[in-house]
């Protein structure tokens, strides 16, 4: 029986780390060793960065649905406060969106969180 080398999966691997390389600066998309550090280090961020985009998205929200209602009288803890109350489930995606697009239902709404809430 016939000894079996790795070259194949060998250059198979190294090719496949050069190519998500292509494109960065110097020997970091020519060499191997220092394209796949680069690219180990590519790929942490690249997962840091799918986590990030939740809470950076989530903070936007809470931001322009606490912009528009601070006009309105309230603020966006009491808002939410008040949401919950009325049993109203709507995610802040949604509400965020209601207060850019469609202000006169945000108002309608905001008026309606106002008249539940305790004085």
């Amino acid at each position: 029986m016939a000894r079996v080398k790795g070259a194949t999966m060998t250059r198979k691997r190294r090719k496949k780390i050069l190519g998500l390389a292509k494109g960065y600066w110097g020997a970091k998309s020519k060499h191997f060793k220092m394209a796949n550090q680069a690219i180990m280090k590519s790929l942490t961020y690249a997962y840091i960065g799918r986590k990030r985009k939740k809470r950076d998205f989530r903070q936007l929200w809470i931001t322009r649905i606490s912009a528009a209602v601070k006009p309105l009288g309230i603020n966006y803890s009491r808002f939410m406060y008040g949401l919950k109350l009325l049993n109203i489930d709507i995610n802040r995606k949604m509400l965020s969106e209601m207060a850019i697009n469609d202000p006169a239902a945000f108002n309608a709404l905001v008026e309606q969180v106002k008249a539940a809430l305790p004085q």
